[in-house]
């Protein structure tokens, strides 16, 4: 018997040169998102053997035209420019990852990362820095709120920050306007993470790239799940706001709006199960309505930055879960498909019991019977077919 080999994204595993490229290109691939990243991974033992079957999978869930996988010339633009700036891809399951992102349901696959390590070392090297798998990740919280944010209220920030910091926290925010940028600002010094909505070299405001240095500059760093040149979108501030909250212990929010990006994050944390935390305000202010409102449905009252510190750091030795699936039950050579009289059947049963209302997975397979590897393999081609939509929880829709 041949001895096994580690999995690739099992925790602790760096993946070699070219694990990490198929793995770019497999997540740049059409209908390819985390969860169905992880889903292919997982099934056919490496992204390599993924890359093969997609476009047979997405014939087989009736795409009605053929896949679009990455090119090799897209992967190479993306290396190219990443090795311009100094920047490097961090895979789920590698020692650097972000060790409480990776417990969150669809953590992204690839990080693309600017800093983090040691800056008297050289960025880029491994090196005793905010990802050190050496000395342990220190413990992450997050600072949110308006860009439009009140003297007093980027004051506060800055004192929040500054405490979490010398405290031992490193401080993560969305390099915004307002309350990200003083959180950032005063953090400098003892460590703080900004996450983009777009590509690393694509920072939004424009205006932030000479913090976005500093923070460099002084050991933190900038990451994003995004491609580099992908310009940020409205609909992509959401999916940042989601890896803000899922990188931290827990999650602030000075000043928001009732309609704001800020309570995003904290519905995201709660999801998550991280602490969420609110200043409150005026009631007179519209800038408190969202703080006031997180507080009246069980937030945490934060007025003074001993309360937070008070608050996180009983959570200060919590470990993430091992979240990395079981081992396929197949060596990583094998391309199992099953028969396509016994997909046909499955595709049929499972197509039937979807609709447009979100469905458990596990409901689908203790409702029709079948073999969770089954179900799987047929949701993997109605999902690289465009033709599932996939929401939180586990749960999936068809899309009609």
């Amino acid at each position: 018997m041949s001895e096994k080999r580690p999995r690739e994204g099992a925790i602790g595993v760096w993946l070699t040169d070219q694990q990490r490229r198929n793995w770019l290109k497999l997540i740049r691939s059409e209908n390819v998102g985390p969860a169905t990243f992880r889903s292919l991974v997982n099934h056919f033992g490496s992204a390599a053997m993924a890359l093969d079957a997609l476009p047979e999978l997405a014939r087989r869930g009736g795409a009605r035209s053929r896949i679009r996988i990455a090119e090799d010339a897209e992967i190479d633009r993306e290396l190219e420019i990443a090795a311009g700036m100094g920047a490097r891809f961090v895979a789920l399951g590698e020692p650097d990852y972000p060790k409480y992102l990776r417990a969150v349901e669809g953590p992204p696959p690839i990080l693309a990362v600017q800093g983090g390590t040691n800056p008297l070392l050289g960025v880029g090297d491994r090196a005793p820095g905010l990802f050190d798998p050496g000395l342990g990740e220190r413990a992450t919280v997050a600072i949110v709120g308006s860009r439009n944010a009140s003297l007093s209220g980027r004051k506060f920030a800055g004192m929040l920050a500054r405490t979490a910091g010398e405290a031992g926290f490193i401080v993560i925010s969305g390099l915004a306007r307002g309350i990200d940028a003083a959180a950032h600002q005063a953090a400098l010094t003892t460590g703080t993470i900004g996450v983009l909505a777009g590509g690393l070299d694509k920072l939004y405001p424009p205006e932030h790239a000479g913090l976005a240095v500093d923070m460099i500059a002084a050991g933190g760093a900038i990451l994003t799940e995004m491609p580099f040149g992908w310009e940020p979108r409205a609909r992509d501030f959401p999916r940042r706001n989601r890896l803000i909250s899922g990188m931290s212990l827990g999650v602030v929010v000075v000043e928001a709006a009732l309609r704001s990006g800020s309570l995003h994050t904290a519905r995201f944390a709660a999801e998550q199960g991280r602490e969420v935390f609110a200043v409150p305000g005026s009631p007179l202010d519209p800038r408190a309505e969202g703080c006031n409102d997180l507080i009246r449905t069980g937030a945490t009252l934060i007025y003074k930055p001993e309360h937070l510190l008070e608050a996180l750091s009983p959570l200060v030795g919590w470990e993430p879960p091992d979240t990395t699936a079981e081992e396929p039950d197949h060596s990583p050579t094998d391309r199992p498909m099953p028969d396509t009289t016994e997909t046909e059947r499955a595709r049929t049963i499972i197509l039937t019991a979807l609709s447009a209302t979100p469905t458990a997975i596990d409901d689908i397979i203790r409702e029709t019977g079948l073999r969770p590897a089954l179900v799987q393999l047929v949701l993997l081609e109605l999902d690289l077919a465009g033709r599932l939509e996939r929401h939180g929880q586990g749960k999936v829709g068809i899309v009609f």
